[in-house]
């Protein structure tokens, strides 16, 4: 279960990207025919191999064992698996292993409320400073709000928030659902801002702004001009989302392929919180389809692609949960969705990597998903990451290319040529108690065809 609590998920964004000026309606998706230039059987673990052969001097370091397998210990680790009982040919598919993707997603997956954590610091710097510092060349927003009433109070803080009970809070809940139908950009910017941080932290306030007819008034401005409020209305829908009853409220009103337009012209903050928004929608099983059919999947590709690091995690976690349904696992693949999740396999350090193989673990639930992995150079950057990758980053290799081989001689015979005995050996005997039986099993596949060889040499 992917979990919608994580206080701490989104920092902030550099204001220069955040509101320099609206971005215009576009989207190139990714071309998916480009292949990762590698040479078959010139991974980095091979290159890395060499050099280590040739300057016996230096020692190795991080998951570098396999570097020492010699042909004969290979050969006799082999030969100890050979004499272990057949594998079971499905086991690799059983609930427990998507159990174990699922849970991969635990520590960055949420989509909880006000993932930015801007609106108290934008409501304590003046527009125009803050315009002027992000953009020097931009113009300041040329209808400052109002300087009266509860909607302008420059300063509305959490605390404020928790000290008020949901009865009292009605009156005020009113007058920004009201505000939301104003003829004033101002005035609506104001009133999302604030539904926005009441429904922050207190599930009784999403409620009570969920029942209040908030959610009609707020998607409307998912497709205003001005990133201001659009930001502060696609974070205030993604916070009241978190509240069950109002996802039903939020899908019914049409808000999907608003989140999607957000997803193509909004800021990098806009585009994390659309993403999120996306995800609260599709715990719901009924709606993984809807989003998908909607276009959904083509930007949140190309928000893989370019966004920031947190971008990145919430396609990735998005991507994770509307691919769990083959259709949208198709429509992945045909958004170009491999390349850019092979390249971030070999990007050590930023945290995407264990979360992009449990992704491509799921697209090689169907055929056309193994194809583009492989012809993408997914076979090699999956050995590396089994050399390179944390305990768990090793298991999700050898869970993937398990997939990838299993039914299919040619992708073993690729693995072989890309170094991926030595690794899979030192992972049978070192790695995790799950790392350990996928290398086995795969090993086991892999001898297949050298035993057919032997038996057929007269």
């Amino acid at each position: 279960m992917v979990s919608l609590e994580d206080s701490h998920s989104h920092n902030s964004v550099s204001n220069s990207a955040h509101f320099g000026q609206t971005r215009p309606y576009y989207y190139t998706p990714p071309p998916s025919s480009i292949k990762i230039n590698r040479s078959m059987g010139r991974s980095m673990r091979t290159i890395r191999s060499t050099i280590f052969h040739t300057d016996c001097s230096g020692s190795e370091h991080s998951g570098a064992i396999s570097e020492n397998m010699t042909d004969s210990v290979i050969d006799i680790r082999l030969g100890e698996l050979a004499k272990k009982p057949p594998v079971n040919s499905k086991g690799s598919s059983s609930d427990d292993d998507y159990l174990q993707l699922s849970q991969a997603f635990s520590d960055f997956s949420a989509c909880s409320s006000d993932i930015s954590g801007e609106l108290q610091r934008l409501a304590s710097v003046p527009v125009s400073d803050l315009v002027l510092t992000q953009n020097p060349n931009s113009k300041p927003e040329p209808e400052p709000e109002p300087c009266l009433g509860f909607l302008e109070r420059e300063k509305f803080s959490t605390e404020i928030i928790e000290s008020i009970s949901p009865e009292d809070l009605q009156p005020t809940v009113k007058l920004c659902v009201d505000s939301l139908h104003s003829s004033s950009v101002a005035v609506k910017r104001s009133a999302a801002a604030k539904l926005r941080l009441l429904a922050k932290n207190r599930a009784d306030n999403r409620a009570l702004i969920g029942e209040s007819g908030a959610i009609p008034g707020l998607i409307p401005l998912l497709r205003c001009t001005d990133p201001w409020t659009q930001e502060h209305a696609v974070t205030a829908l993604l916070n009241l989302s978190l509240h069950e009853p109002n996802k039903v409220l939020i899908t019914s009103s049409g808000a999907i392929k608003s989140f999607i337009y957000v997803l193509k012209t909004g800021t990098d903050t806009s585009k994390q919180n659309a993403a999120c928004g996306l995800l609260s929608l599709a715990l719901i099983d009924e709606n993984k389809l809807s989003i998908g059919a909607c276009g959904a999947i083509p930007p949140l590709v190309c928000l893989l692609i370019n966004g920031t690091n947190r971008g990145k995690k919430d396609a990735l976690t998005t991507l994770y949960k509307l691919c769990s349904v083959k259709l949208n696992k198709e429509r992945a693949i045909s958004a170009g969705a491999v390349k850019p999740l092979v390249g971030l396999v070999g990007e050590q350090g930023n945290g995407l990597t264990e979360k992009a193989m449990v992704v491509l673990s799921l697209l090689t639930g169907i055929d056309s998903g193994k194809e583009a992995i492989v012809e993408e150079g997914g076979i090699a950057a999956l050995v590396e990451a089994i050399e390179d990758s944390s305990d768990k980053g090793r298991e999700f290799a050898v869970l993937t290319l398990l997939q990838l081989c299993m039914d299919s001689v040619r992708n073993r015979g690729l693995l072989v040529r890309e170094g991926g005995i030595p690794p899979l050996v030192a992972l049978s005997q070192n790695g995790t108690a799950k790392a350990k039986h996928k290398a086995e099993t795969l090993l086991g596949y892999l001898r297949e065809p050298r035993q057919e060889a032997s038996s057929s040499t007269p």
